[in-house]
């Protein structure tokens, strides 16, 4: 147990705190409700979950020794994101009775976008070089993908409240332009700050 306790309080903070998917859970769940934010919530939760997998079986090894090819996956993913983020800015502040056209992103969408997310690929590498130890196996590595997928759950559940809880007070569409621009804003700060953290 006690070489759980850390890995999970370490699943915990990577979850919970700021960064691009939460932002867009957060976004997504004011815009269209909880309902839709769930599809959201398992695609991220199973993308970044998987993409400790693929990192522990292999293609961590692989970037360890080519840091070239791992910061220049760091910085396509924030062009990424930052695309995202002006898209998020410049959207139409859409009542919130009427939704708009706009879709959600969805479970592919959110499982795509940790491909991208450099805050996603930090955690899966930190938990290949911190937390799996000699023991490394492909069975290892899948139990600590599903521990961190039991975390990030409820952790991403928290924002997509958050969000729910926002849309409450945020009613007109000049209001909601003001919330997607400040999440843009947001987003574009929390991408940033994981590449030159």
């Amino acid at each position: 147990m006690s070489q759980w306790l850390p890995f999970v309080l370490f699943a915990f903070v990577a979850s919970i705190t700021p960064g691009p998917t939460n932002i867009l859970v957060l976004s997504n769940s004011a815009r269209y409700g909880l309902a839709k934010a769930l599809p959201i919530i398992l695609g991220a939760c199973l993308g970044a979950a998987g993409l400790v997998l693929v990192v522990g079986v292999g293609l961590g090894e692989l970037l360890f020794h080519y840091p070239l090819v791992q910061r220049l996956m760091a910085w396509c993913g924030c062009v990424w994101l930052t695309y995202l983020s002006w898209q998020l800015f410049r959207s139409a502040g859409a009542d919130i009775e009427a939704h708009g056209a706009a879709r959600p992103l969805g479970f592919l969408g959110a499982a795509g976008l940790q491909v991208v997310n450099p805050k996603t690929w930090m955690m899966a590498l930190a938990v290949v070089s911190v937390f799996v130890g000699e023991e490394a196996s492909p069975a290892r590595y899948g139990l600590f993908a599903l521990v961190f997928l039991l975390v990030a759950i409820p952790c991403l559940g928290v924002w997509a409240c958050l969000g729910v809880g926002a849309a409450r007070y945020v009613r007109s569409a000049a209001a909601m332009k003001r919330l997607n621009q400040g999440l843009a804003v947001l987003l574009l700060v929390a991408t940033w700050a994981s590449l030159l953290g």
